[in-house]
């Protein structure tokens, strides 16, 4: 009997996908896709601001005869990471309202206000950045965060050691540091003849709680 053979150019052609095979393919991927992230997967943790708790952010500045001081409990923003570090993916954003900024003296507040922080135009202090170092010590977190002071329309980078304590729904924070009005193309502010120091103390204890 004579036996037949394929051509070669028959035998080695791929067999074409059906419009059957092709449905099954993209009812696998989107099922792929709509799947729940793996369980060991870190989870977000996100803080806002407590805008009800007892805050406080306060600039301080040397001068001749006594400090000059300016405070205001009107501070907003959020602190998010991954898990249970806090710089895993971290991203934080705070921003202070100047225009309630209080020295005491109202006529003093209108100058500071209106001639020499001009809040009309650039009415918050913000601060935007990660949180690069984390250690715990005595009940408290201390952490070194880096980014970006905007302030009077200038920004500049910046870097900032502060702490934060509690656990849970509620974190504290606490931070000092410096701001130099110059940097951000503000004019030194003068009362009653006397200068007061460019380099001005910016100290904040605030709280967080976590986002539902």
């Amino acid at each position: 009997m004579r036996r037949h053979t394929v051509p070669t150019a028959l035998a080695t052609r791929p067999r074409r996908r059906s419009s059957a095979d092709a449905i099954a393919f993209l009812l696998l991927l989107a099922i792929f896709v709509s799947m729940p992230a793996s369980p060991l997967q870190a989870q977000k943790t996100e803080y806002h601001v407590d805008r009800s708790a007892n805050n406080m952010v306060k600039f301080v500045s040397d001068a001749p005869v006594e400090d000059f001081e300016g405070v205001t409990d009107n501070i907003d923003g959020y602190l998010v990471y991954q898990g249970d570090d806090p710089t895993a993916d971290s991203d934080l954003y705070f921003e202070v309202d100047l225009r309630t900024l209080d020295t005491g003296i109202g006529l003093r507040n209108r100058h500071m206000r209106e001639d020499y922080l001009h809040t009309d135009k650039y009415p918050h202090a913000k601060f935007n950045g990660r949180i690069v170092e984390a250690s715990s010590s005595s009940g408290k977190t201390n952490v070194k965060v880096r980014g970006t002071m905007d302030i009077h329309g200038v920004k500049r980078p910046m870097e900032v050691k502060g702490s934060f304590s509690g656990s849970g729904d509620r974190l504290r924070i606490r931070t000092t540091f410096d701001v130099k009005l110059t940097e951000h193309k503000i004019e030194v502010p003068q009362f009653m003849f006397l200068k007061i120091d460019e380099n001005m103390e910016l100290a904040l204890d605030f709280t967080l709680k976590k986002a539902k």
